[in-house]
Order: C-alpha cells, then sequence, then structure tokens
C-alpha cells in the first residue's frame, strides 16, 4: 500500500490534528500530540507506540539517519503520513518545528493504581496550573529517578502539547497519575510513606530531612502552594533558605532541589556499609 502524502494545509485530517490542542478533544479522544524528533525518540525508547505519524523530510535536520526512525515506526504497524512544508508548519505547535509530530494515546492512570514497590520515592504536585512547570518537574522526575510523578486535584491533563513539550517527552518514561487530595493523602499514609510538604511556613530547612525510607516530596500551586487539609497531613513540612526579597521560588526549582536532596541521602545510604 502506497504511503498517504498530504501538501494541503487545509485537509481535513490536519483540522482534526490541531483539534488536539484543546483539552476537550483531547479528553474525549483519548489522545495528545508528541512533537520533536527527541521528544519522539524518548518515548519510543519507553515503549510508546504512536497512533500516526506525521513527518516531514524538507524540516529534520537530518533526514538521512531521521528517516530510519520513520521506517522502524511504520514496521511497528503505525500509519506514518509525510506532509509537504506548509502543512506541516499548519499543524506544528511550537516554533522551528524539526519535522516530526504524532499522535499518541494520552497517559492517564488513578493514584491508587501507581504501583508503590517497598521504598517508593515520589514527588506529589497538588493543584499545579502551568503545564510548563509540570512538564519541568517530569524533566527533573526522570533524571532523578523518581518513581511515579503524582498530580493532586490537577488544574493542567498529562496530555497538554505545552506540558508533553517541557517535559521533553519523560511524560512517557515516568510512571504519571491523578488523583484528589483526601484518598491520594489516605494512600500514601496506609503504605508508610513520609508525606514532606514543601512550604515556606515552617522552621524546618529541606536539608534537616531524612529521605531515605518510603517518601513523597509534596509541592503545591504556584500561587498559594499546598492547601491546608494537605499541610496539615505532611508527617513534615520542610522550607527551603531564601536571602533575597523574593518570598518563593518556581515551583519547578523548588521540587528539583528537594528531589536531589532526596537523590543525595538515599545514595549514601545504599553506599554505606552496613553492620
Amino acid at each position: 500500500m502506497s504511503e498517504l502524502v498530504i501538501t494541503s494545509p487545509s485537509n481535513p485530517r490536519l483540522r482534526a490534528l490541531t483539534a488536539l490542542r484543546r483539552r476537550r478533544t483531547r479528553e474525549e479522544t483519548g489522545t495528545t500530540l508528541l512533537e520533536g524528533y527527541e521528544e519522539l525518540s524518548l518515548a519510543l525508547s519507553a515503549g510508546l507506540r504512536p497512533i500516526t505519524l506525521y513527518y516531514c523530510p524538507e524540516l529534520m535536520l537530518d533526514p538521512t539517519a531521521q528517516l530510519a526512525v520513520v521506517d522502524d515506526v511504520a514496521a511497528s504497524g503505525t500509519e506514518t503520513i509525510r506532509l509537504g512544508r506548509a502543512a506541516f508548519e499548519k499543524v506544528a505547535y511550537r516554533e522551528g518545528p524539526d519535522g516530526f509530530l504524532a499522535v499518541v494515546r494520552t497517559r492517564q492512570i488513578e493514584c491508587d493504581a501507581v504501583p508503590l514497590g517497598e521504598q517508593p520515592f515520589l514527588l506529589v504536585c497538588q493543584g499545579v496550573e502551568k503545564p510548563g512547570n509540570l512538564g519541568a518537574m517530569l524533566r527533573t522526575a526522570d533524571a532523578a529517578g523518581v518513581d511515579a510523578v503524582l498530580a493532586i486535584d490537577p488544574v493542567t491533563d498529562w496530555g497538554n502539547p505545552n506540558l508533553v513539550r517541557a517535559s521533553k517527552g519523560t511524560v512517557f518514561s515516568v510512571p504519571v497519575a491523578s488523583g484528589a487530595t483526601t484518598d491520594s493523602l489516605a494512600r500514601m499514609k496506609a503504605r508508610g510513606v513520609t508525606v514532606v510538604a514543601a512550604t515556606p511556613d515552617t522552621d524546618v530547612e529541606y536539608t534537616d530531612v531524612d529521605y531515605t525510607g518510603p517518601v513523597a516530596i509534596c509541592v503545591g500551586a504556584e500561587k498559594d502552594g499546598l492547601t491546608d487539609e494537605f499541610l496539615e497531613a505532611a508527617d513534615v513540612r520542610v522550607r527551603i533558605p531564601m536571602s533575597g526579597k523574593a518570598n518563593s521560588l518556581n515551583v519547578a526549582t523548588s521540587a528539583a532541589l528537594i528531589i536531589y536532596e532526596a537523590v543525595r541521602q538515599r545514595r549514601a545510604a545504599r553506599a554505606a556499609p552496613r553492620p
């Protein structure tokens, strides 16, 4: 069967692609967009199989090598569609597109379905509004070996194209889930997970807490932080010392600092000689 080639920017299939920029369409179809060669490569290495791959050789940085990826994706059973430059630039949602855009299934599971393991290392994000911040935290979670990222009372959805872009595709390599505050707290408590809440309203610095056991590092919404319910249920509240005039750090930066303190402690604990 010959491959479909689309050159017209007004093709109906392309209108369906741009519709996926809307959350309602993503939720109705259970699909979203994944743009970029690097992001696609990471997602493929994590086991993702796209539904459809749209590509444009004219925009590829290295067509010879990158077209081999298109062949591999097609061999796995994924539909591949070649687009002309004008058609691709019509559907691309980022500046400087590199010729790769895939329709993929949105990752979405409930928090109670996430396997916690023996020594879970979790990042919990309550009410985070900006997809760019959530995407940045996913990149940190992937780099640090966090077991799962939980979105509590989420404002954005895991399929938001800006989140997918900001995560560099790590939304497909890190287990992610969504849930409600009360249920999620109850499950973590039942499993003996220490709930560490980041807040400026405490005297405990983030480096003075033990993260070596089952732990959930919890951050809140950009403007208001964690809710009173979450703070009251936390096992410990921690703050990041600041000497400047601003009273808070970007939530993704805060999460990264605390996560890597946990990584440092957990590595040291594993390396310590056993008595």
